[in-house]
């Protein structure tokens, strides 16, 4: 699929998640096959003022083409200021998040409560794209809450402004990430109320869950989110089953995750620097345990790494403990 002259590079895509999709994360996952990544969001505001943390968040490598940055706000004159300044950065695509149910997010206006304004969301969209030389796409949700279903409505109105494609959170925002509140008949109706392509996003964990998807929804491609933290190999499971139908590759054995972790961990340090880095690894670290024998006392291990030779060292007693299971 395209998104506006954007060529992606499967249908299996990486959702963006604050606090997780960096940079070192986005280019394990596209490595791994993501067709497509998006930087965490960034406030348009903070970045209309030069703040120099969030412009650190819009740094893209060259490995993890194509990519997007997600900008975040209420207000269509910052908004593009915005977009005008993420072009140095050079991304792909300038993705407006409209999505995102976090109180901190929802109080200034911006995130999932724009769905209560499809016309404010119109505005924003056409203030970056009259900003920026490329395709400017918007991360929606199904609604408010269960009475009021609109994303239908705002993805019409927001491909009238400009939108090359929207990305739809088959939940409400008073559904946060609540699991099993998932309801892809929403993407479906996107799907029939516009000509851009749709992306569905919500309880993708498998290869057969984003064959399911996309059959049931008539959606173009997929977006996975916390599935791929500590697995981002799904993305290869899932363009596998997707071109195959029926290929079904399997997960790496203890050895091939632990060197994954360790890539994906090194390459934190290396872009954020040992300290940050290091605090910032944890969950990630927890998420690769996941299925190991002991994996319980490991994760309690991994909340307290401060260096990464205390990973190394984790990484040895994991695969001591392991060992029988290692093949």
């Amino acid at each position: 699929m395209r998104i506006g002259t954007v060529e992606l590079t499967g249908q299996a895509l990486l959702a963006p998640m604050a606090g997780v999709t960096d940079r070192a994360f986005r280019e394990i996952c596209t490595r791994f096959g993501a067709g497509y990544c998006v930087t965490e969001m960034v406030s348009a505001k903070a970045v209309s003022y030069g703040d120099k943390k969030s412009e650190s968040l819009m740094e893209i490598g060259p490995t993890e083409r194509p990519c997007g940055i997600q900008l975040f706000g209420s207000e269509p004159e910052v908004m593009a200021v915005a977009a005008k300044r993420a072009m140095d950065f050079s991304p792909d695509v300038i993705d407006i998040n409209m999505g995102c149910p976090m109180p901190k997010i929802n109080s200034s206006g911006s995130g999932a409560v724009l769905m209560a304004d499809p016309g404010r969301c119109a505005a924003l969209v056409a203030a970056a794209r009259d900003a920026v030389p490329v395709p400017v796409t918007v991360k929606i949700r199904a609604g408010l809450d269960s009475s009021h279903i609109n994303a239908p409505q705002v993805a019409a109105a927001c491909e009238k402004a400009g939108a090359a494609a929207v990305a739809v959170h088959a939940r409400t925002k008073a559904q946060l990430y609540q699991p099993g509140t998932v309801d892809w008949g929403v993407i479906r109706a996107v799907r029939q109320a516009v000509d851009i392509p749709v992306i569905g996003n919500g309880d993708v964990r498998s290869p057969s869950d984003a064959a399911h998807m996309l059959e049931e929804t008539g959606c173009d491609a997929v977006m996975v989110g916390r599935a791929a933290m500590g697995n981002p190999w799904i993305f290869q499971q899932i363009n596998a089953a997707l071109r195959e139908q029926v290929e079904i590759i399997p997960p790496p054995g203890i050895v091939s995750r632990m060197y994954v972790m360790l890539q994906h961990i090194q390459r934190m340090v290396n872009y954020k620097g040992e300290h940050r880095a290091m605090q910032e690894a944890r969950k990630h670290v927890a998420r690769y345990l996941t299925g190991l024998h002991g994996a319980a006392a490991f994760r309690a291990q991994a909340g307290r790494l401060v260096t990464f030779h205390d990973l190394e060292l984790l990484v040895g007693r994991i695969l001591a403990e392991n060992q029988p299971e290692m093949g």
